[in-house]
């Protein structure tokens, strides 16, 4: 039912839907379920109830269906291709959230479109009733009138009449006659060829309208007048295709459309479904009042020690207990307890403050006498400790003298191991994703940015609410994942077995830190400086001029401008390229890119290790401590954070000098256990080819054999390019290379490359089957798995973009290797932990980086831990294909390696 004085908004649902789909970016769901149009179209819409509050809208999409048009001339759309199956899976999804937005839905079988808008427009100007129609069809420009304007939400323009004359030369009354001799190619619909919308503007501006264009058809001169008289008798046909029907017969008037109120509770759930989190959490923000948020909750803040004490009986009484450590500051190293917080059952929980010093703040306990009651009870193995993060929590109660054991269930890790490809574990978005709770965010307390106090500042009574609800809800999520963990055995192998045993190891690794000798890096520092001052000066010269290394745009206008070097590949924006890759093809005919290259690499080598390592040097260690996270890598490798250990370059020497100021202490050295070749061991395992296992089995350099088999050569004969090109074949292969990629790393044409494939699979048929077999498993269960069941979803292996759905293939065939060797290094670490702590306590694991441990060894003991921890890390994992570990040591971390 129409509102008084609302304009009508009638929404082309069709148009929208395409053009979602081809201009934004592709969108998946965890499941593979497209969403990107579905996201395109619903966002467009929730715009125009913003824009126009109070006015019915209607959203109108094609059926699919034939309507006269094909009556009137067969050939109507024939030409359009059939919709992409990502486009037509997310149809419904659309459907079903406009009708639970409580928006009329018209898809009326045999009409398209248009038309109903144009009928339902038609019938409210005849009401005077004010329509904006909400399109991004040109076609529709001839329904504009003085009640009718035309608006993109996309491009967010309106079209009234002057709007429409501006943008196409002709009036509104005109627009069927510009369609008309234009033409669609994607309708169909014939038009003159070769003539544009300017031409025809012009020819309507001269002649008036289409019918005086054919009266005057000879006195236009040249092919276009040929091509217009070519078509005379066609454009009559053309005007019908292209003119709106306004005079539909609908099941539906003004008078029976009306709006519905929202369904909240199912819009809630097709936006879980979908994963659109910050819509859900805006409903959720907006009804307060959902089921979960209606329980009741019970939350203490505990001011004396009757009641602490009354806490921990009830903490001691049951198997298990969420657990979280509220702190001052983020580094673990540096973090002071500010209070602790505990949940028993969903909605009942405490928080035991002792340091908040915010102004009217109320006594609170002493923190070392709140501690010592705890101690006993967070020492117990007995009693199951729930937290999120646990490793943080472990460490900050470490600075404080407390061992927590029992540290039996991480939710982030719970959630990470059941589906590691989903963007983020942290506590608020799974509460939402899990729980449909949206949690008091820490800005919300503390606020954010420049702003933010510390928690200590919080007021209490916030504070308390605050940390009680984080414990809450990690207690429900524990209730919530951990069914799903022990309902796939392999998931929960993983689970208890490889990431929570780990757990404590991180911790001790990340305490102890590495010793580093900032005075090395200071002086690298310095040298670098240096050389970059030689790089600039040599720039300049070979430009003739000085200009800003560090701009791409004023290298793109030296390099393409000035110097007119060849454009090898364009940006996104059609702006030449000046990325590395571009100019490292370059560099291979021009000395000036090289320089670019060299300085890029030397300044950031600066910027990120040598200046920056120094200031991140703990001053109560002199270590370097940095955090490993669990939660982030898809394939369950280890990443390293403030700072990351993990990507100090090797392949350079400046990058591994930087490995020279990681030192080991008066007595020691470091020792460095790297196992070789670990993912092609792990690739001959899985694939089961003969040829690849005899290469391991007989000790051969896997990359001179597969040279000696590639080029038809015997060992002795095989040349050191020609090695280097079996490596990049090898290594190329199991991360899904192309010809053209293989081509381009070791120099040769792209047939040549395609060839030495081919040759490869010849001489290793298991490796192809087992490529082809883990590309069809992928598809067929929408996963692939390690050795030891960890699971590796892979969203986009059955749409139908190619490069995507490529992308997903090479992925599938790599990570169940990368993933295994994750995981063999895990198990590596949690074995030689618990060796060093019964055995060699002198003993410290330091680092582990990629496939390498670094441990500080007492001199005299390097002999000995050098054998032990290669037959322990050799025993992490039963393969096919032996372990090899290689051990070195040194004064320093280079050295070592």
């Amino acid at each position: 039912m129409l509102m008084d004085n609302k304009p009508l908004i009638l929404v082309d649902g069709s148009s929208y839907l395409f053009r979602a789909f081809h201009a934004l970016p592709p969108l998946s769901s965890s499941k593979g379920q497209q969403t990107g149009a579905v996201k395109g179209v619903i966002a467009m819409l929730r715009k125009l109830q913003k824009d126009y509050p109070g006015s019915l809208i209607a959203v109108v999409f094609d059926a699919g269906s034939k309507s006269f048009r094909n009556d009137l001339y067969e050939q109507y759309k024939a030409n359009r291709p059939p919709m992409a199956p990502d486009l037509r899976s997310q149809i419904k999804p659309i459907h079903d959230i406009v009708a639970a937005m409580g928006l009329p839905l018209l898809v009326i079988p045999n009409v398209e479109a248009d038309d109903v808008i144009g009928t339902l427009a038609t019938e409210a100007t005849q009401r005077a009733q004010p329509v904006v129609i909400s399109t991004g069809d040109k076609d529709l420009a001839q329904l504009v009138s003085p009640h009718v304007t035309l608006v993109n939400t996309m491009t967010e323009t309106t079209l009234d009449r002057a709007g429409v004359e501006e943008k196409f030369g002709v009036p509104p009354e005109r627009i069927v006659d510009l369609l008309t001799l234009m033409g669609d190619s994607v309708d169909n619909i014939p038009g003159v060829p070769k003539v544009g919308p300017k031409t025809a503007a012009k020819w309507l501006q001269q002649y008036g309208s289409v019918d005086e264009v054919i009266a005057h058809a000879n006195e236009i001169p040249g092919k276009v007048g040929e091509n217009l008289r070519g078509v005379i008798d066609l454009l009559p046909l053309s005007k019908q295709l292209a003119t709106v029907n306004c005079n539909v017969e609908l099941p539906v008037n003004l008078d029976s459309i009306a709006a519905t109120p929202a369904d909240t509770s199912r819009l809630l759930e097709l936006f879980r479904e979908l994963e659109f989190k910050t819509w859900v959490e805006e409903l959720l923000g907006a009804e307060p009042e959902t089921p979960r948020q209606r329980a009741t909750v019970s939350y203490d803040t505990v001011l004396d020690l009757a009641a602490l004490d009354t806490w921990i009986e009830k903490l001691a009484a049951g198997p298990a207990f969420a657990f979280d450590a509220r702190t001052a500051a983020v580094d673990y190293m540096r973090a002071e307890l500010v209070g602790v917080a505990f949940a028993i059952a969903q909605g009942e929980a405490a928080y035991v403050p002792f340091m908040h010093r915010n102004p009217g703040a109320p006594q609170q306990l002493d923190r070392d006498v709140v501690l010592d009651r705890l101690r006993p009870l967070l020492e117990n193995t007995a009693v199951s400790k729930i937290s999120h993060d646990i490793k943080y929590d472990i460490s900050v109660l470490a600075r404080h003298g407390i061992t927590l054991r029992g540290a039996a269930f991480d939710t982030m890790l719970e959630s990470y191991v059941l589906d590691s490809v989903a963007s983020r574990h942290t506590l608020d978005e799974l509460a939402l994703k899990q729980l449909g709770h949206s949690t008091i965010k820490l800005e919300d307390v503390a606020g954010k940015g420049a702003k933010q106090i510390t928690f200590d500042q919080v007021p209490l009574e916030t504070a308390a609410a605050y940390a009680a609800e984080d414990a809450d809800v990690t207690w429900q999520l524990h209730e919530v994942l951990l069914p799903k963990l022990e309902a796939e055995p392999t998931l929960a192998y993983v689970f208890r077995e490889i990431e929570m045993r780990l757990v404590p190891v991180l911790s001790k690794v990340e305490r102890h830190g590495a010793l580093v000798d900032a005075r090395v890096l200071r002086q690298q520092s310095a040298e670098i400086a240096d050389k970059l001052g030689e790089l600039t000066a040599r720039a300049y010269e070979l430009a003739g001029g000085k200009f800003n290394l560090d701009s791409p745009k004023q290298l793109q206008e030296l390099l393409y401008g000035k110097l007119g070097l060849p454009i090898l590949r364009k940006t996104p924006g059609g702006q030449p390229s000046t990325a590395e890759e571009v100019l490292d093809e370059l560099a291979a005919d021009f000395e000036l890119p090289q320089v670019i290259l060299d300085y890029r690499g030397l300044a950031k080598l600066k910027s990120t290790y040598t200046d920056k390592l120094p200031e991140q040097v703990n001053r109560d260690t002199g270590r370097i401590h940095t955090s490993y996270n669990q939660a982030v890598a898809a394939t369950g490798r280890l990443s390293s954070v403030d700072p990351n250990l993990q990507n100090i370059p090797i392949r350079t020497a400046e990058g591994r000098r930087i490995r020279q100021a990681f030192i080991a202490p008066p007595g020691m050295r470091l020792v460095a256990a790297d196992y070789s070749k670990i993912e092609l061991r792990i690739m001959a395992h899985l694939s089961g080819d003969a040829g690849l296992r005899k290469a391991f089995e007989l000790g051969l350099d896997v990359h001179r054999a597969t040279a000696a088999e590639v080029f038809g050569a015997t060992l002795e004969q095989v040349s050191d390019d020609q090695r280097r090109s079996a490596k990049a074949i090898n290594f190329g292969l199991i991360y899904g290379m192309s010809a053209f990629g293989l081509a381009r790393q070791i120099g040769v044409p792209r047939a040549t490359a395609a060839e030495y494939i081919e040759r490869y699979f010849e001489r290793y048929p298991g490796v192809r089957a087992y490529m082809d077999s883990t590309r069809a498993m992928a598809r067929e269960r929408g996963y692939v798995e390690t050795i030891f069941g960890r699971r590796l979803y892979l969203p986009e292996i059955r749409v139908a973009n190619a490069p995507r759905r490529q992308a997903a293939e090479r992925t599938a065939i790599n990570a169940p290797m990368q993933g295994t060797a994750a995981d063999i290094i895990k198990r590596a670490m949690i074995s030689v932990d618990d060796w060093l702590e019964r055995e060699v306590p002198e003993i410290s694991m330091i680092m582990q980086v990629h496939d390498e441990l670094i441990f500080e060894v007492p001199t005299a003991m390097v002999e000995a831990f050098s054998e032990g921890v290669r037959q322990r890390m050799s025993a992490a994992a039963k393969l096919d294909v032996e372990l090899e570990v290689g051990v070195g040591s040194g004064g320093n971390w280079d050295e070592a390696h």
